[in-house]
This record gives C-alpha cells, sequence and structure tokens, in this order.
C-alpha cells in the first residue's frame, strides 16, 4: 500500500526490515544499542560487527553511557542493503500514563530529522515499541502514522513502514487510510 501525503510517501510492506534496500532502516534499539532481541537482534545480526563498533562508539560519549528513549543516532548499514542505520529507542508501555505517546513520536520525528540532515531520501521503520516494549498496536500505529503524515507535509521523503505480521500490518493500514 502507498499514500502520497504532503510533499512525501508513505508506504506499507509485510516483510522483514533486514532485507531493506534503502538508504536507512530505523532499528527499535534498546537504550544499551549493543543489540537485543526482535528488530534491534536482527539488525545486528544481519548488520555484522560493524555496526556494534560504531555503536560501542556511540555510546562512549552518551551521559550515563545509553541513548534515551525518543532520541536517535546513525551508524553505517554494516552488511546490511540499507547503507545506514538509525538507532532509536522507544518508550515501554506502562498504560499510557507516562508520556508514552509523546516519546514515541519523537522516536518517529528524531529519526526523520536525522535522516533528513544526512541527505537521505528514503526510510524504513519498524513497528516501535510493539515488541518487548509492550506498546499496544493500533495505538503505537496512530502515533507513527500521525508523526510521519506531520513530518512529510513540508518534507520530501519516502517513508516506508515494514511491518512483521498481518496483525501490525493491518492495523497501520487502518490508520494511514484515515490519514488525508
Amino acid at each position: 500500500m502507498e499514500k502520497k501525503i504532503g510533499k512525501g510517501i508513505i508506504r506499507l510492506k509485510k516483510g522483514d526490515i533486514t532485507n531493506e534496500k534503502v538508504d536507512a532502516i530505523v532499528n527499535a534499539a534498546n537504550s544499551s544499542l549493543m543489540g537485543g532481541g526482535g528488530v534491534d537482534g536482527a539488525i545486528h545480526r544481519r548488520g555484522g560487527r560493524k555496526i556494534l563498533e560504531e555503536c560501542k562508539e556511540i555510546v562512549k560519549n552518551l551521559p550515563g553511557r545509553f541513548l534515551p528513549s525518543g532520541k536517535a543516532v546513525i551508524t553505517s548499514g554494516g552488511d546490511l542493503d540499507a547503507r545506514y542505520v538509525i538507532h532509536t529507542v522507544g518508550p515501554i508501555w506502562r498504560g499510557g500514563k507516562d508520556r508514552e505517546a509523546e516519546t514515541l513520536r519523537k522516536c518517529y520525528i528524531s529519526s526523520l530529522e536525522l535522516g533528513k540532515n544526512k541527505g537521505l531520501k528514503e526510510l524504513s521503520f519498524p513497528s516501535i515499541s510493539t515488541g518487548a516494549f509492550g506498546y499496544p498496536i493500533d495505538l503505537a500505529a496512530e502515533v507513527a502514522i500521525n508523526a510521519v503524515a506531520d513530518f512529510l507535509k513540508d518534507n520530501e521523503m519516502i517513508v516506508n513502514f515494514v511491518l512483521f505480521d498481518d496483525r501490525t500490518f493491518n492495523a497501520y493500514k487502518e490508520k494511514l487510510n484515515r490519514v488525508s
């Protein structure tokens, strides 16, 4: 599915984000940037040691040696087909009372801004925070689609959501259909 929004395009795909041939894929990272489970682990495994080494260098310069939720950093794509990996840490779902929606929105916007500042034209996102971090998929899809749509009103970029299963794909499709 594809929809023109403002100056850009949002595409929905079902698949494995590590197979994307784009300027950058976004990693739903943990705050240590050392890899983990889900999307994070898959990107580190497929991308190889170079991504991990670059993450170690970034972490050395971060306050407390961790990346706060809502922020984003960039590394090379290592052995991936994508040129870069943008790492962002989503919020852990705590019932919606801990500003999770605001933090999740910041994940998307900070990743998009980082890509824009690097001159990137096409980014691919997973569904951030909906795995181990427990964010409800329908709520996360709404935040993600709205954040990207708002960004594309004034910025030219192709933004893909690469979603792992039918349930997630359908949630994002429903939200994208509502955006004008």
